[in-house]
């Protein structure tokens, strides 16, 4: 084996571009090695004495505030995950637009994929991915529409270019091209200069009314910790700890 390897060095040395080539190629095999990629969760634990036996709410509040005082980019964005009528998922980063103890509320096109599975199969996962904290909450429940009031409230409190841009998208669809999507904003820009835009009717708001709130925290060795609060029959929730 060792002396292969100065036959394979002059064969690079003297093919023009082959070394470089093979540099290319070993480079990348080694920066693509998934399998290496890791690293172990030290930074906290989750104990049943800091989370209350039959509250989820003080945790997701002072984890929340956590995320934000600790600069994570976005702590309100999370995965929203549906499924169809035959259980074929999908997902997508949304923002949470209102939180409290009714549930967890985003706003979308009623019309788009996710609208649509949502009207199918009113239910939906969130997950919040707070890579930088080693921490995630996995919110899972039944989904309903927020009043018409709560949409307005909402809507027209975005700035005016995102008020248009939900009328002009139709999303989900396919598009001849970027240039299609532009055509629309500026003709809706123009058909509502100078007025107060009024909220589509096929927009709204989603609230996400949860069953189960799960905790995830970061431990070496993948011994994570990790406390789930399910919703009992009686509105109670009970706290249970999870193998990792």
């Amino acid at each position: 084996m060792s002396g292969s390897r100065p036959k394979l060095l002059s064969y690079l040395l003297g093919v023009p571009g082959a070394l470089k080539v093979w540099k290319f190629f070993s480079h990348s095999r080694a920066r693509l090695n998934l399998a290496d990629m890791r690293r172990d969760y030290a930074l906290a634990g989750l104990a049943e004495s800091d989370a209350p036996a039959d509250d989820p709410w003080p945790l997701w509040e002072r984890w929340l505030d956590d995320a934000v005082k600790g600069g994570i980019r976005e702590p309100n964005a999370m995965v929203v995950a549906t499924a169809d009528a035959e259980g074929r998922p999908s997902a997508r980063l949304v923002l949470l637009k209102g939180a409290d103890r009714r549930g967890f509320v985003f706003y979308s096109n009623y019309e788009s994929r996710k609208g649509a599975e949502l009207a199918a199969n009113p239910q939906a996962s969130l997950l919040f991915p707070w890579h930088d904290l080693e921490r995630q909450v996995i919110v899972t429940g039944a989904v309903e529409k927020v009043s018409a009031e709560e949409t307005a409230g909402y809507f027209h409190s975005r700035p005016l270019g995102s008020q248009v841009g939900a009328w002009a998208s139709a999303q989900s669809s396919v598009l001849a091209g970027r240039a299609e999507l532009e055509r629309r904003v500026e003709a809706r820009m123009a058909e509502f200069q100078g007025k107060v835009v009024p909220v589509p009717p096929f927009w709204g708001g989603y609230r996400v009314v949860p069953t189960a709130i799960e905790f995830w925290q970061g431990r070496p060795s993948r011994l994570h910790d990790r406390l789930r609060y399910t919703r009992q029959p009686d509105g109670a929730w009970r706290r249970e700890r999870l193998s990792p």
